[in-house]
């Protein structure tokens, strides 16, 4: 039942990663031409991945970084944090 919540956890992670690496490619695709099928994509994506994003958005903004938006190189960043802290709490808890 563990394995199971710890892969579980880890797959949730890392869909959450791929849909941000997605997003990001996908933001110089959808740039030139918004109403592909590659911006419906993106679209969706956005929605999933801005909850998790705009916090880092928000903090980045009081910094000048010019065009460059690391928010989601850092949500990035958190969600593998978070995975982990989970991952060490439900081993800690299970034995």
């Amino acid at each position: 039942m563990i394995y199971v919540l710890v892969r579980a956890i880890s797959l949730f992670a890392g869909l959450l990663s791929f849909a941000l690496l997605a997003m990001c490619a996908l933001s110089f695709v959808v740039a030139y031409n918004p109403y592909s099928s590659a911006g419906k994509i993106y679209q969706v994506l956005v929605k999933i991945t801005d909850p998790i994003v705009m916090p880092f958005r928000r903090l980045m903004s009081r910094f000048n970084t010019g065009m460059v938006d690391f928010s989601p190189m850092l949500a990035m960043i958190a969600i593998q944090i978070v995975e982990k802290i989970l991952i060490r709490i439900i081993i800690m808890f299970a034995f």
